[in-house]
């Protein structure tokens, strides 16, 4: 396999170019009996909205189950960007069931989507705007970036290594993520939409959207764009799909496995984020564990993958009217 080296901010990323016939298929299903723990922050959210995972997980099941138009919707979009629908439904059902509760009805995602219409905001922190935080010298390598995802995953790494949990010219920044920081303008730990995108991830994959839909791309000055677009179910579906299909491309050029069969695993990175840093670090235990004469390991769920495999035929049951 041929090896390119990508260098960012001092971090050494080795990617491996797999051919299709060299990856290893991550087979469906559970590989442990188990479901591995769920946070505390996730069922204590639960419990305070006097409910539970069950009955949260029956609630965006029945919304599936009763919209053949969102179904639909979900096919299309999986469909232009190469992917099976299950991963589309398995990463909406896990972020219903661990995060936020589903809406009755899917219109109400569509006036919550309207809502931002009126609304005033930017994407800052502290006084301080994104646009004027980001003309600040660390970020210049990224300007060589090109793309969208490529951009902001440089930015993402830079406010890691020089600003997450740091003072900086006399400012404290917080120990938090990224998107946690600059964008969520009205409260931290906000969801968005029927597909629970973060804005971050969102114009992490806008340059992909536009090339396959022609949708327009997103502009991080104008918040109030980036809001609508994920908050709504007729766009929002395009984003959750690439977002899929890049954690898929990560896993199969960077660390080898094909996770397309697997629903749980792309749910999981859908959860968790940052594919291709999981996939260089499979990558990099891989190769070691190869010149010791072991297996490789293979990709992980967490709990919220797990839910989607274990639940996986009748969340197919769902497309059978395809």
């Amino acid at each position: 396999m041929a090896l390119r080296h990508c260098m960012v901010l001092g971090f050494s990323l080795s990617v491996a170019a797999f051919s299709a016939e060299a990856l290893e298929l991550v087979a469906a299903g559970n590989h442990g009996a188990e479901q591995p723990p769920v946070p505390g922050a996730s069922s204590r959210r639960t419990s305070a909205g006097g409910t539970t995972f069950d009955a949260k997980y029956a609630k965006i099941y029945g919304l599936l189950e009763s919209d053949a138009a969102l179904r639909a919707k979900i096919r299309k979009a999986a469909a232009l960007f190469g992917i099976a629908p299950i991963h589309v439904i398995g990463a909406i059902v896990g972020e219903h069931t661990y995060n936020v509760d589903a809406y009755d009805h899917l219109q109400t995602y569509y006036v919550k989507a309207v809502s931002y219409l009126e609304s005033s905001f930017s994407f800052s922190h502290g006084g301080e705007s994104l646009a004027s935080f980001l003309e600040r010298p660390q970020f210049d390598p990224c300007d060589e970036e090109a793309g969208s995802h490529e951009v902001w995953s440089c930015r993402e790494a830079v406010w890691d290594k020089a600003f997450r949990g740091r003072t900086v010219e006399g400012k404290r920044f917080p120990d938090d993520r990224f998107s946690a920081v600059f964008f969520q303008p009205f409260y931290a730990g906000q969801t968005f939409g029927i597909g629970q995108l973060n804005p971050l991830t969102a114009l992490q994959v806008t340059d992909m959207v536009h090339e396959v839909t022609g949708l327009e791309k997103l502009d991080y000055g104008d918040a109030q764009q980036v809001y609508r677009t994920i908050m709504n179910p007729d766009i929002t579906l395009y984003y959750v799909a690439a977002t899929l299909k890049k954690a898929i491309d990560a896993y199969a050029g960077i660390a080898g496995f094909d996770i397309s069969s697997n629903p749980g695993l792309t749910a999981t990175l859908y959860n968790v984020g940052n594919p291709e840093t999981r996939a260089a670090r499979l990558a990099t235990e891989n190769r070691l564990r190869r010149k010791q004469g072991r297996a490789p390991k293979l990709p992980k769920v967490n709990y919220y993958g797990w839910l989607v495999n274990d639940k996986q035929e009748e969340l197919e049951a769902l497309l059978a009217d395809s």
